[in-house]
């Protein structure tokens, strides 16, 4: 069977081409030994659209203050770049839902750009303006660090968004730009609540109800996220899950989510080459396709398999992607 598929997150550049990245590994896009390359993804999937994360800043030497990010971030762009340009009848960079549709049609991967962590652009408003017109199509405003923005979950979890922020974040939804919660401190995230007119996603998160972890969203925050009409991706690290998980504990939270009433805002994002332990039996991001045999297992139709595994995000994109 051919599955169509949407993940909007994972670390593979960083993964592939960063040697003090944790699961640093070689490699690349094309072929490598991690989760994601292009390679097993367009085998596996009948379409394939995929948000490759730029991330850099996995431990506090990274971040020295004072020193500026910009340039791991153009590092992993050029790369990026060189393997679209390299990989040209396997893939194609997109910047928009029109783009992705049409190399999906001509059978190629369909690959969007992220940044984790807006410390990689600075925090800066013209630094962002760059990385939009590089192709840039989402940021989370923190990873697990706090910065000038916002706190995180982690780190300065009691604060919200700075007045910086919210220009920041202002300055996102005028580009057309995802403006990605996941990551982000619970105030921070009620204050982009706030301020955002259109849709908010949490690119990989899950339920906090069914396990507690400051990662996790709450009931209320996906609510938020629904009613904004964003997308929330489902993620595959264990440590999300619970002890010892399996498929069935990411089963459990995809009905928790449906159960608020989340048909066209649940969706995927693995979080993939960013994690270190994934539910028993995962390999890869071809595990979304045992995930998908489950599911139908269990009796969900195909219309909302189609939105769970491709629609939802396809539509955010094209909604908040236009320029």
């Amino acid at each position: 069977m051919s599955i169509p598929l949407f993940d909007a997150h994972c670390d593979t550049l960083s993964r592939n081409y960063s040697p003090s990245h944790p699961y640093y590994g070689g490699g690349s896009l094309r072929r490598n030994s991690g989760h994601v390359d292009l390679e097993r993804a367009h085998a596996a999937f009948g379409k394939y659209a995929q948000f490759f994360a730029v991330f850099g800043t996995w431990n506090s030497r990274d971040r020295c203050e004072g020193d500026s990010l910009y340039p791991k971030f153009r590092e992993q762009y050029v790369l990026f770049r060189r393997t679209m340009e390299e990989n040209a009848y396997l893939v194609s960079p997109c910047r928009t839902a029109e783009e992705a549709e049409r190399a999906n049609a001509a059978g190629k991967v369909a690959a969007f750009l992220s940044v984790e962590g807006a410390e990689l652009l600075d925090c800066d408003l013209e630094k962002l303006r760059r990385a939009h017109g590089l192709g840039v199509r989402a940021v989370n405003l923190t990873w697990n660090f706090q910065n000038a923005l916002s706190g995180s979950n982690l780190a300065g979890a009691d604060r919200g968004l700075t007045p910086r922020g919210r220009d920041f974040v202002r300055e996102m939804e005028r580009l057309g730009m995802l403006v990605d919660v996941s990551h982000l401190s619970d105030p921070g995230f009620w204050d982009v609540a706030g301020l955002v007119q259109g849709p908010i996603v949490a690119s990989h998160s899950n339920s906090r109800a069914l396990y507690f972890h400051p990662r996790n969203l709450t009931d209320g925050q996906f609510t938020a996220i629904m009613e904004h009409q964003g997308v929330v991706g489902l993620n595959m690290a264990a440590q999300f899950l619970g002890d010892d998980p399996t498929l069935d504990d990411l089963v459990r939270v995809l009905e928790r989510f449906l159960d608020l009433g989340g048909e066209n805002t649940v969706a995927l994002g693995g979080d993939w080459d960013g994690i270190e332990k994934a539910p028993a039996g995962v390999r890869d991001v071809t595990a979304w396709s045992l995930f998908y045999q489950r599911l139908k297992g269990l009796g969900y139709g195909q219309a909302l398999l189609d939105k769970i595994f491709y629609k939802n995000w396809m539509r955010v994109v094209e909604q908040v992607c236009t320029m």
